[in-house]
């Protein structure tokens, strides 16, 4: 379920500075970082004719290894500097490049493009000409890599300080930095590699990586696979929605709470029309999700507040998230239950409205104030939990943006927490099983196919 560590910039720079104190010079960290980069160029662009951009910081320091290393592997490299080296290692490292150095202002274009001029720990936006003139030489090239992100990119919070070239490569050090996968940021940075250069850190946030999902065994039955609950409402395609994603996201039971009979719900689904009226009283219900499609009326608060104060653990989206704004922040943390709420953008800023800060602050900070798990949904989905820990999924695909596709997300979640009874696992796996499903789809899915792609 954990992927790659994330650190801040100022995270990234303690480590630094904790390993040269245990003895590692920065020389040292800079010629491991050069090294591993051009071995990272050289293996995705191969032999082309290349052209560096250095800055005058350690970023800067990093390319004249790179431009080094890739001429002795028998490259054409140019470096083109932006200002001279300021740090002694990066004063170092551009003395033992032998080749010419040209003015970043006055540089031809080149097939391969290395962006080598600021690294982390930006935090103004690039001075006009050399933003446009980086624009320019990104364009002409065939191949652009960045060395630890785009110039211009912020490092922590997914913004753009100035505008950056589409890259096809980045490459970073021992972590990624939020910036890798909070957008905007994140769809400028094409493929990312994360290069060893020996540095011990540790992270309260980390990439979401896949999830170990054991097979069911002969012991198992459709109750320990997890008992999934879901509650329809107004509009209950929704709900049905949720409900088959549940089964197909590995619940051994899902029973649909409705009204009325669902028209068009697996049939392995077990609908229990008519039971509206308080929750039913089973314990072997793992999850209860509850929102999609629900409405948001009288009647449908009413049916909310019943269900949400039961003692099942919850997941919560959509209208519940509405009407549970509407109650406040505080109603949930006094209930005492164990939750996920799964909001948007939209229904975030309802619920927390006086949070500010990256996706990652907010969903932190959301999660503390709640004391719920916290599913910061978007192209950019980040789950944090109470004790500060978080994640940040990988990129998902834009072909998401579709009707019903958050229902299909609310019935993976409930399955795996009904599965695991760990709600910050469960929504980790969720997101990622969610995002993987919709690449296997394809552009043009519709809600139903995500359920199929499961």
């Amino acid at each position: 379920m954990s992927g790659r560590a994330i650190l801040t910039g100022a995270e990234m720079r303690a480590a630094e500075e904790m390993a040269v104190a245990a003895g590692t010079p920065v020389a040292a960290l800079m010629e491991r970082a050069g090294k591993a980069a051009a071995e990272a160029i050289w293996r995705y662009a191969g032999p082309l004719p290349a052209l560096i951009l250095c800055g005058p910081g350690n970023n800067g320091g990093d390319g004249y290894v790179i431009a080094r290393e890739l001429a002795a592997r028998g490259a054409a490299v140019r470096v083109a500097a932006l200002a001279e080296p300021k740090g002694e290692a990066a004063q170092a490292a551009r003395e033992a490049w032998t080749g010419p150095v040209e003015p970043f202002a006055e540089a031809g274009p080149a097939a391969l493009l290395v962006d080598s001029l600021f690294g982390t720990g930006l935090a103004r936006p690039l001075d006009g000409p050399v933003s446009r003139r980086l624009l320019d030489l990104a364009a002409a090239a065939r191949v652009r890599i960045a060395i630890d992100l785009p110039s211009g990119a912020a490092t922590d919070d997914g913004r753009l300080l100035s505008p950056v070239p589409d890259c096809d490569l980045t490459i970073t050090f021992q972590t990624l930095k939020p910036s890798h996968l909070l957008q905007p940021a994140a769809r400028h940075m094409g493929r990312i590699v994360v290069a060893d250069i020996g540095i011990a850190v540790q992270s309260g946030l980390s990439e979401i990586g896949p999830p170990s999902i054991a097979p069911p065994g002969p012991g198992d039955h459709k109750y320990t696979r997890g008992y999934v609950a879901v509650v329809a409402g107004e509009m209950p395609g929704a709900s049905a929605l949720t409900a088959a994603a549940a089964l197909k996201a590995g619940a051994g039971y899902v029973r649909l709470i409705a009204r009325t009979f669902v028209p068009g719900v697996p049939n392995a689904v077990v609908q229990t029309p008519g039971e509206m009226q308080q929750p039913p009283h089973d314990p072997r219900i793992g999850a209860l999700a509850i929102g999609p499609g629900l409405g948001r009326g009288d009647g449908a608060r009413k049916l909310a507040f019943a269900f949400l104060g039961s003692a099942y653990p919850l997941v919560l989206d959509a209208d519940a998230l509405h009407l549970f704004a509407e109650e406040g922040i505080g109603w949930l943390r006094q209930a005492g239950a164990t939750a996920i709420l799964t909001p948007h953008e939209g229904e975030f800023a309802r619920l927390f409205p006086a949070l500010s800060g990256s996706k990652v602050e907010r969903a932190r900070a959301a999660a503390e104030q709640s004391g719920a798990i916290i599913l910061f949904k978007g192209a950019d989905s980040v789950v944090a939990e109470p004790g500060g820990m978080a994640a940040i999924a990988p990129p998902a695909p834009a072909w998401l943006a579709t009707a019903g596709t958050g229902d299909v997300l609310t019935g993976i979640v409930a399955a795996r927490l009904a599965a695991t009874r760990d709600p910050y696992r469960a929504a980790c796996e969720a997101v990622w099983l969610h995002g993987r499903a919709a690449e296997r789809a394809g552009p043009g899915l519709i809600a139903d196919d995500l359920i199929a792609a499961l």
